[in-house]
């Protein structure tokens, strides 16, 4: 009886193993279906990476040059420290964190810093752990190898900054691409990943898109620890395009000289050609050394030198020539002269004004440096007659003051080539404040203002450019810094899968200049007042130059109230010029912060720039030799019809202005401090 009922589970037995067999097999088969079938080309892939590494060559940017030739930026190989991200993937990272600062000599905080933004990447991608690799630290990461399979050396260009602190605030410099860049649409439409190097600053930034190459790659096979084996393929990178920039080399060494002979050794100097706009000298000072963002930003040493760049009360990392905003002074008499001539407020024929000693305004009197009786407006430019421009602003009235910075773009960015340019500020910026607050703009405030002080302040690059467009009958061209663009190469073959396109060349395209409506009148007038400045025994007359006249307009900027102008509140100085004065090849603009009156602290600097330009367009006869086998490029742009035509080499005196009226006597001190 028991065989029987034996006999009879064992058959349920048999057919449940069966079913259960049959359902465990269904599913494996299943499963290897979805693995080798539907997932096959997925993990294929995955197993080919294993194997088979991509592994990037960075492109060297493009070198940037002087419009002579002479190198101002480049890229130079250098070893760098790389870590890949598949490795880490097995381990704590935070177990690496000391080993990696003691052994690399890293800041602690860089390393986890870099370690969390490799965790977000894809498992094959790799990124720069440390650049400019020492010798100890190759033979460290080579030592560990197999303890830290994770870190390679390899062979990168690094950008390199000869000049140093010369240039910076032009050239920038170039950095890792950070996390909250990554997010915008302006660069993740582009690409970019964790570790690109892209332009910080400067032109390195304004102009990355052309300086940046194209990165090629070399394909590899890897053991399982992720040891390169052997080498399968190389793609070349395409290196980024050369700029040649209007900067001539000599002209800003000269410029540097000036800055760190200043009294302060704080301020700007710019130079440019009022024909086109091209920019030969830009300098700020104080200054910063690129190659810190560069080579230190990984050390401890490093990174306190870049904080201390931030925390300095002097702002060396801060552009003085296109973000410094300070009052211009007496400069601003100039385009104050041009707006009062078109809207009719004086005339060529009738340009005199009183100036009175000053003015009185309700219980507050304004005092001009002098008493100049009434002179005409050439007269007030030579002399700086401040009581003038005091009547001749309330005459004009602020309407008039406000439709002259919008005349002269001082609402709006010059549109320079570089980033971060500011907006200057003047009454047509504060008059809606004061009308909503105050209910009126008051009297006194268009006195002042028509001085360039209190609610005027201008940057640099926009006063230049506006009293540039006088000695160019009202042109008021695109100040830039670029030349050209060298064409590059092509990387293969045509129809080849790795084919990389060439990359023309291409030069700056000049826009029409703004016109600033003038009679030749008018311009005759005002550009009379400004050549007297220096010629004709005006405030800048201690800087005239035989053979080589100077039109100019000094500038003494208050800061501070009287009395408490002492210090680090004393007067900016101001220089701004162009020579020769009847057909100038060359701007001038010199600005001293807080080192008292423009035509001691400033005016100098400018004729040392002149002197410096003559220098080289004119060489002493014992140097024919030298310039035969190094002669330097003209200054001026070969497009014939926006250049005057080269002038003989030996300076010829320019036409004196007829009738130019005496100044007034006064005595040394006031004559001294007349803007």
């Amino acid at each position: 009886m028991k065989l029987n009922d034996y006999a009879q589970n064992l058959g349920i037995r048999v057919g449940a193993i069966q079913v259960i067999a049959f359902v465990l097999l269904t599913l494996l088969g299943v499963r290897l279906y979805y693995l080798q079938i539907v997932k096959g080309d997925y993990y294929e892939q995955k197993a080919e990476n294993q194997r088979i590494r991509l592994i990037p060559i960075p492109a060297p940017r493009g070198a940037i040059f002087d419009r002579n030739g002479k190198i101002l930026v480049d890229s130079r190989p250098t070893y760098n420290v790389v870590l890949s991200n598949e490795p880490l993937k097995k381990i704590d990272v935070n177990e690496r964190v000391p080993d990696y600062a003691r052994g690399l000599s890293m800041d602690r905080q860089f390393v986890i810093d870099r370690l969390n933004v490799i965790k977000k990447q894809n498992d094959f991608e790799a990124m720069v752990l440390k650049e400019n690799a020492t010798i100890q630290d190759i033979t460290w990461v080579e030592a560990h190898s197999l303890e830290y399979p994770e870190l390679r050396v390899e062979l990168q260009p690094q950008r390199f900054y000869p000049l140093g602190t010369v240039l910076a605030h032009v050239l920038g410099y170039v950095g890792e691409i950070s996390p909250n860049q990554l997010e915008s649409p302006e660069y993740k439409d582009k690409g970019f990943r964790p570790g690109d190097i892209i332009g910080k600053g400067g032109l390195e930034q304004y102009y990355d898109e052309y300086l940046r190459g194209k990165p090629g790659y070399r394909k590899v096979i890897v053991d399982s620890r992720g040891r390169v084996q052997s080498e399968l393929e190389t793609v070349p990178p395409q290196s980024g395009q050369d700029l040649i920039t209007t900067i001539d080399l000599d002209l800003q060494m000269a410029a540097e000289q000036q800055l760190d002979a200043s009294a302060t050794k704080r301020g700007t100097i710019i130079s440019l050609d009022p024909n086109n706009g091209e920019i030969f000298v830009m300098a700020s000072h104080p200054s910063y050394d690129p190659n810190i963002f560069v080579q230190g930003s990984t050390t401890p040493e490093g990174r306190k030198q870049i904080a201390a760049y931030w925390q300095d009360e002097k702002r060396p990392l801060y552009n003085r020539a296109i973000q410094g905003r300070y009052p211009p002074g007496s400069t601003w008499k100039i385009p104050m002269s041009i707006a009062a001539l078109q809207d009719g407020t004086i005339t060529v024929q009738h340009s005199n004004m009183l100036c009175g000693g000053g003015i009185q305004v309700g219980n507050k009197f304004t005092r001009c440096m002098g008493n100049h009786g009434s002179p005409p407006l050439d007269a007030a430019i030579t002399h700086s007659c401040d009581g003038y421009y005091y009547h001749l602003g309330l005459k004009m009235g602020i309407d008039n003051i406000m439709k002259m910075v919008e005349e002269f773009d001082y609402d709006k960015r010059t549109g320079i080539d570089l980033p971060n340019e500011k907006i200057s500020q003047t009454p047509k910026t504060w008059y809606p404040y004061f009308m909503k607050h105050d209910g009126r703009w008051a009297d006194i405030k268009t006195v002042y203002a028509s001085v360039g002080q209190d609610t005027v302040v201008v940057t640099p690059i926009s006063m230049l450019r506006a009293i540039s467009s006088v000695g160019v009958g009202g042109k008021m061209f695109i100040p830039h810094f670029l030349k050209e663009f060298r064409p590059i190469g092509a990387v293969g073959e045509e129809g080849d899968p790795n084919y990389v396109a060439p990359r023309p060349g291409f030069g700056y395209q000049h826009p029409e200049p703004k016109i600033i409506p003038m009679t030749p009148e008018q311009n005759a007038l005002v550009l009379k007042g400004m050549w007297g400045v220096v010629n004709n025994g005006g405030t800048g007359g201690a800087i005239k130059m035989p053979g080589w006249e100077i039109a100019g307009k000094t500038g003494t900027a208050q800061v501070a109230e009287l009395g408490k102008d002492t210090g680090q509140n004393k007067d900016h100085a101001w220089f701004d010029s162009f020579a020769p004065a009847y057909k100038p090849e060359l701007s001038v603009l010199v600005l001293i912060e807080n080192s008292g009156f423009g035509a001691a602290n400033a005016a100098p600097a400018a004729k040392a720039m002149y002197e410096a330009y003559l220098a080289k367009r004119n060489p002493p006869l014992g140097d024919t030799t030298e310039v035969a086998l190094n002669e330097p490029k003209p200054l001026s742009s070969p497009d014939k019809s926006k250049v005057a035509p080269q002038k003989s080499s030996t300076p010829v005196p320019q036409k004196t202005p007829a009738a130019l009226p005496k100044a007034p006597k006064q005595s040394p001190e006031k004559t001294a401090k007349v803007r």
